[in-house]
């Protein structure tokens, strides 16, 4: 067996090799010697087998079994020749060149490695930024906005006319084409004027209609509306305003402390300080989300040098091929099809931006092990569940739809992707 290995560079490795006809035959007398031990073949007792029956019943099958052991010995001395370990290869090799005569077969095999990435001093392509600052005019206006979330509704006495805030009581009945449909109707329905929650157009007819009044409102459902029967369509609604509320006034003190922090002698001071901290969580959120973390990312994959398996770079774009093919006509795909050339045009127009996702997922990777980032199954779980019921969806059935689709380990990915770049960033601001 002749044997040359080349260690193309840090992450690819092609061992060619030319097996001779005998070291085939060799294996095949060896495993039908082998199987002859176990095979039961009607006729003989098990273990008594002759070899040459053993060869006549499998015939082929020796030979493609005894061409494979060929292969895994061209490898693991391949291997061994590059000093490269078993737990360092990522993918399945790859046989490029498999040509067969009758005296030998000449083999190619491509291998690839995780690569060595090389992460000393990360933290100077950590962007330098300013911890957002929150003024006092923000705190005293959230801790107002959360006030009067927390008064109740009082039903004003004078009759004037409706408000945006406002929360009409109204009764409605709606008919399309002079027929009432469906769910169309209530009594003493609480609607708050301005908050989108009925179709466009409804709400805003109703502001400057008082107490008591009885007015007639045209609007037309949105062409994606739940309802197919009244998609798209003109509806009437008829509508009396029955009564008219608003948030009663809440006083800001230390009374309205002790309830949302929960703690007897909670004072004011406590709970500016404790929204003043919220509001500058939600603005380095923000920050972090929309600037930072995309532009360290960028930067990661733009100054860190390293070599790619070829294979992985192939495999993100055969998936923004086949993302792409499911956009196209059927003529725009048979096109394609009899145009080898174009094929390889729309690959090429997808590779770098593969290499650049593929060099960014080991950078991730490489800095969440350096990091020690981990998001355990528990925790993926309990954010789908979470998400899930932010929309209002069964979260056993949306984790499930995940899982057959295979994008946990996506959204996994995402997730460590998240909190490796948020990690570094909160190094910035110890420092």
């Amino acid at each position: 067996m002749e044997i040359k290995a080349n260690k193309i560079n840090g992450a690819n490795a092609e061992i060619e090799a030319v097996i001779s006809m005998d070291e085939v035959n060799a294996n095949v007398e060896k495993i039908a010697k082998q199987l002859s031990k176990t095979a039961n073949v009607q006729g003989f007792r098990k273990g008594k087998v002759p070899v040459a029956i053993i060869k006549k019943q499998y015939g082929q099958k020796l030979v493609e079994d005894a061409e494979a052991e060929a292969l895994r010995e061209v490898l693991s001395k391949g291997l061994t020749e590059l000093n490269i370990a078993n737990e360092s290869l990522i993918g399945e090799p790859t046989i490029s060149k498999f040509e067969k005569s009758d005296d030998k077969i000449e083999v190619a095999v491509k291998v690839a490695m995780r690569p060595e990435i090389n992460l000393d001093n990360i933290e100077e392509f950590v962007p330098d930024f300013e911890k957002p600052e929150v003024t006092d005019e923000e705190v005293e206006a959230r801790i107002k906005e959360i006030a009067e979330g927390q008064a109740p509704l009082v039903e004003i006495e004078e009759n004037r006319s409706l408000q945006e805030g406002d929360t009409a009581v109204i009764d409605f009945e709606g008919f399309v084409a002079d027929e009432a449909f469906e769910g169309g109707a209530a009594e003493n329905f609480e609607l708050l004027l301005g908050s989108g929650q009925f179709i466009p157009g409804f709400e805003d007819q109703l502001v400057g209609v008082n107490k008591d009044d009885e007015v007639e409102i045209t609007v037309t459902f949105p062409a994606e509306y739940g309802s197919k029967e009244l998609a798209g369509k003109e509806a009437m609604f008829k509508v009396k305003v029955n009564g008219i509320k608003v948030k009663d006034d809440i006083e800001i003190n230390d009374e309205l402390a002790q309830k949302l922090l929960a703690k007897e002698d909670a004072t004011l001071d406590e709970l500016k300080a404790e929204v003043k901290k919220a509001i500058e969580q939600e603005k380095l959120v923000k920050l972090y989300n929309e600037e930072l973390k995309p532009k360290l990312l960028e930067t990661l994959v733009e100054k860190i040098d390293f070599d790619l398996p070829e294979f992985v770079v192939e495999q993100e774009i055969d998936m923004a091929v086949n993302k792409k093919a499911s956009t196209m006509s059927e003529e725009e795909i048979n096109e394609l099809r009899e145009n080898k050339e174009k094929i390889e045009e729309l690959r090429e127009s997808f590779r770098d931006e593969a290499t650049r996702s593929v060099k960014a997922t080991f950078i991730i990777d490489a800095l969440a092990a350096k990091l020690g980032v981990k998001v355990e199954e528990q925790e993926l779980m309990q954010t789908i569940y979470y998400e899930a019921m932010q929309m209002g969806q069964d979260p056993q059935k949306a984790y499930e739809q995940y899982k057959d689709a295979g994008y946990l380990p996506a959204i996994q990915m995402s997730m460590v992707e998240d909190r490796v770049l948020a990690t570094l960033l909160n190094k910035k601001i110890e420092e």
